[in-house]
């Protein structure tokens, strides 16, 4: 599981930049990224938008199920589920993705999201996601 795809791949996510989020750790089965709130990703009442909440968590679980798929293939989300636990207001906004099950076609993986306030981490939403193996599609490799 070469970290330079991930990054590579990371890189080319407009949202994600757009957002502030920043790819902080990859191992294989797992991913974990972060952003800073700012004004940008806010809703009315000043929390973090679930929006942005849902896009860290669904890239972390996607990113997470890339790491374990082999070298020229590329992955899209099919699915996602998420609960939203508790609003997102923090210093940082938190996003583990882990794999549950890598098949040859499905990947199954979630994401647990953190609000870090203070050294604290409080979870503030539970992302469950089905990830499609993509091979020989045009402009989706990874």
């Amino acid at each position: 599981m070469p970290l330079a795809r991930i990054q590579q791949s990371f890189s080319r996510q407009g949202l994600m930049t757009t957002l502030g989020a920043r790819l902080e750790k990859v191992e294989l089965g797992f991913v974990e990224i972060a952003l800073v709130p700012t004004p940008a990703v806010s809703q009315q009442h000043g929390f973090v938008h679930a929006g942005a909440v849902a896009a860290v968590a669904d890239s972390a679980a996607g990113y997470a199920a890339l790491t374990v798929m082999p070298e020229g293939t590329g992955v899209l989300t099919a699915e996602f589920k998420i609960n939203l636990l508790a609003p997102a207001a923090g210093e940082r906004i938190v996003a583990r993705g882990r794999v549950v099950k890598a098949g040859r076609t499905l990947t199954l993986s979630q994401a647990d999201v953190f609000a870090v306030k203070g050294g604290e981490e409080k979870l503030i939403a539970h992302l469950t996601a089905t990830l499609m193996n993509i091979v020989g599609r045009d402009g989706v490799v990874d």
